[in-house]
């Protein structure tokens, strides 16, 4: 495995690339301890520790601590992100014919998307971070002390254009990662929150430990659950369902092609961590309606009913995971291409009529397997939540940190290796890939 990793190293574009992407998490990360000017830094922790199991909590993991330092990239991507989900809503539903054109335009198309998503991602940026900055002079710290000791109009101006400017750098950060780097940038960048609290926070376990306010085998015991699904993660986000394709023998000239036997491989968990960051940029909508006036009575019951922990918190949360797995494949896999693709090649289903049928039958199976890995999914990001406020352990036995960490973890290492084997090196593992799983969910 360490050659592997040695392997890297010797390929010059492959290097580039990785020491590029190591190279954006560290300004990313250096960006993230830059507090803004004018802040009580004592007062944001305090009111911070206090609400650390709560989705304020939350998304100060998301942000990798800079919105509990209230750093100039306190807002992380979640903008970017719920430009997006508009943008993908937009077009999914067919609401507005010149997307629906866009789309059809291909790089062109693309583009012009990409510059419209950027646009709305600077408007929700501004309007978050407005009020974001309200909602900080007005959070009662305890002891009462004041987080800003000098709230005009010049602090309001210069705090919103700070945090509206470091939203679009990460975001400008995470598409060069993207295109020059490895992995998805975005979700790098998320990832790389996440886990650099993780050593602090399995630190803080182990010195309860050594002062006996936890026992050994309680802690023994949730870390061997922590593994388990771990286990269960890996299992399922490598899962794929083969539906098998032949391709009829076809005479040209003198020669005959065709005749070999391949398979559609359909991912369990197609949407990935994706569904989870959706879902998760969605819920904070709300909270960024009660940030304009946080001391008021409708905001006080608003944040009670939208405490993790919280069984409509939670129902909505599964809800919103099932309906972005069910969506993202609506978006990126279209059963009808897929059928007239096959047909034009030669291709069929055994036992399945090319065309309209084959397209009825790769959708049939791809909703029937999507609801089994929508289903656990939104039971990893909900279930293992709930049991950590239970058992009182840290932040990284939570499920949505968890699947965020596995799944870019996977997709990394799975580009890693096809750079590797694309040049001739042997893959991570000594079969030469990461292994997909795959089985039969019966015929139709």
């Amino acid at each position: 495995m360490i050659q592997r990793f040695t392997d890297v190293f010797e390929v010059p574009d492959l290097r580039k690339r990785v020491l590029f992407t190591l190279g954006a998490i560290a300004v990313y990360r250096l960006g993230a301890v830059i507090p803004i000017p004018g802040i009580n830094a004592d007062a944001i922790r305090a009111i911070f520790e206090a609400q650390k199991n709560s989705l304020l909590g939350f998304l100060n993991i998301f942000s990798g601590g800079a919105l509990g330092r209230f750093s100039i990239f306190s807002m992380g991507v979640m903008p970017y992100i719920n430009a997006s989900i508009i943008m993908s809503l937009l077009q999914g539903a067919h609401v507005l014919p010149y997307l629906d054109r866009l789309h059809k335009e291909g790089e062109l198309g693309r583009r012009k998307l990409n510059s419209l998503t950027r646009y709305l991602t600077l408007f929700l940026a501004a309007f978050q971070s407005f009020g974001l900055t309200i909602a900080v002079t007005k959070m009662p710290s305890p002891g009462n002390i004041p987080v800003v000791s000098n709230p005009d109009w010049g602090f309001y101006m210069m705090t919103v254009l700070t945090l509206t400017a470091g939203t679009i750098f990460i975001m400008w950060l995470g598409e060069q990662m993207t295109e020059k780097g490895i992995g998805n940038g975005i979700s790098l960048l998320i990832f790389a929150g996440i886990v650099e609290r993780i050593p602090s926070a399995i630190y803080n376990e182990i010195s309860l430990v050594r002062m006996e306010e936890k026992g050994l085998l309680s802690e023994l015991a949730v870390a061997a659950l922590l593994v388990a699904v771990i286990m269960s993660v890996v299992w399922v986000e490598t899962a794929q369902r083969k539906i098998p394709v032949q391709y009829a023998k076809r005479v040209i000239g003198r020669k005959m092609y065709g005749g070999a036997s391949s398979y559609l491989p359909l991912k369990v968990d197609q949407s990935g961590v994706i569904a989870v960051i959706f879902a998760v940029s969605l819920l904070t909508v709300p909270m960024t309606v009660v940030t304009f006036a946080p001391q008021s009575p409708w905001a006080v019951k608003m944040m009670e009913w939208w405490s993790r922990g919280n069984w409509l918190y939670q129902i909505l949360y599964a809800a919103l995971v099932v309906f972005f797995c069910y969506f993202y494949n609506s978006v990126s896999i279209n059963p009808t291409d897929l059928a007239d693709n096959m047909k034009k090649s030669g291709g069929f289903v055994p036992g399945i009529r090319p065309g309209e049928p084959t397209a009825k039958y790769i959708e049939w199976v791809l909703e029937r397997i999507t609801l089994g890995g929508a289903l656990f999914v939104a039971a990893i990001a909900v279930l293992p939540d709930y049991m950590r406020q239970q058992l009182n352990v840290g932040f990284f036995f939570g499920g949505t940190s968890l699947l965020i960490v596995v799944g870019v973890a996977l997709d990394t290492m799975g580009q890693l290796e096809a750079h590797l084997i694309m040049r001739h090196y042997e893959g991570f593992l000594k079969k030469g890939r990461i292994q997909q799983r795959w089985f039969n969910v019966g015929s139709q």
